[in-house]
């Protein structure tokens, strides 16, 4: 069926809820953060970040659901949240909210930064329509709506790439434990030098949705994840806000290979099997694909 075209003004006002419900979800994570939280396991994936769950996760969520269970009843809207099972109507209905009420909980659980509340709209053939993007820690709020162009702090905000800079790659905390790490470091080092930057930085730091944040703020810089058979690092509620925000400036947030993020996958909302790229740098993103890191292709 067709899909049902959201106006203009109907975005605004659905962005400026998830706006409030990620401010509400970062204030029970901010007042949480220096008490003591038991830590459980949930049987996610293979990762341990995929493994580990919170009760500040469900706080959070419970949060954002306050004010968006509304929208999804005048709005016809399906839900897709990190922690409660999907119950396919992301497939049925024309949009669905796409939530991680805490994304980089294994950073909460350390208190380092890289965590985040992430909001998304994504229509049922899987574009990402609004990206909102909260980080309790540094209190900054990125959102974009699709057309609208992207807000830093509720200011149009157009990152300004540093000038004869080194490049910045960032990375999960865990991929120096890759078996091929040491490898893909010097294809990395070589294809920056040969890219006319001056170096090469690498940043580890928490969640996907931070470090993608992080490549926009230390452009030119570019965050991937390579693809890889088991469950577990890398979803839906990972990607979907800031696919919509890179979109709107104009940066490049695809799968490995370059190909669009399959943002509403019938198979699994598990997205880790085509890996991800985000880049401020299209040129860096056509050589990472062509350098085929460990057989990427």
């Amino acid at each position: 069926k067709n899909l049902m075209k959201l106006d203009n003004d109907d975005l605004i006002f659905l962005c400026q809820q998830a706006i409030t419900a990620a401010r509400q979800a970062g204030r029970v994570i901010t007042n949480m953060s220096d008490q003591f939280v038991e830590v459980e396991a949930k049987k996610a994936g293979a990762s341990l970040a995929s493994q580990v769950v919170t009760q500040v996760d469900r706080l959070a969520q419970d949060a954002i659901l306050e004010i968006l269970l509304p929208t999804c009843q005048r709005f016809d809207l399906a839900l897709l949240t990190e922690e409660t099972p999907d119950d396919l109507q992301r497939l049925e209905k024309d949009y669905f909210w796409c939530i991680d009420p805490l994304d980089g909980t294994l950073s909460f659980i350390e208190s380092t930064p890289g965590y985040s509340v992430s909001i998304a709209l994504v229509s049922r053939d899987g574009v990402s329509y609004i990206g909102v993007v909260f980080d309790p820690i540094k209190q900054t709020l990125y959102h974009a709506v699709k057309g609208g162009g992207v807000f830093k702090n509720n200011t149009p905000w157009l990152p300004q790439a540093r000038l004869n800079q080194s490049l910045t790659i960032i990375f999960d905390p865990g991929f120096k434990l890759h078996e091929h790490y040491s490898t893909i470091l010097l294809k990395l080092k070589k294809l920056s030098l040969d890219s006319g930057y001056q170096g090469f930085k690498s940043i580890f730091y928490g969640g996907s949705v931070m470090n993608a944040c992080l490549v926009l703020e230390n452009a030119p810089a570019c965050y991937f994840k390579l693809p890889k058979p088991e469950k577990g690092g890398g979803c839906l509620w990972d990607y979907a806000a800031t696919v919509c925000i890179f979109h709107e400036l104009g940066a490049l947030a695809s799968d490995i290979h370059g190909k669009a993020i399959e943002l509403n996958r019938p198979e699994s909302t598990f997205l880790n099997h085509k890996g991800v790229l985000f880049t401020t740098d299209i040129q860096i993103a056509r050589k990472l694909i062509d350098i085929e890191l460990l057989g990427t292709k």
